[in-house]
């Protein structure tokens, strides 16, 4: 778990390891992109771009699969 911690923070920005937590409900409730939005200060359409920048990072990394065990 703590290697996961490590991977996150090491690829993804602050920003981007907050809402693929809060969307995916990662140490935290799961939440749609407004809920997220709100909470961040962002529009909802900012955090869905985010989201998917997070996501293609990730994929390319081969690290989807850790992701797959909270969907």
């Amino acid at each position: 778990l703590e290697f996961r911690r490590v991977l996150f923070r090491s690829m993804l920005s602050e920003r981007e390891e907050q809402v693929i937590k809060m969307y995916f409900g990662i140490e935290t409730p799961e939440m749609g992109l407004e809920e997220i939005g709100q909470k961040m200060g962002l529009s909802r359409e900012r955090v869905r771009q985010i989201k998917e920048k997070s996501l293609n990072i990730l994929r390319s990394a081969q690290i989807g699969s850790v992701l797959k065990e909270y969907m």
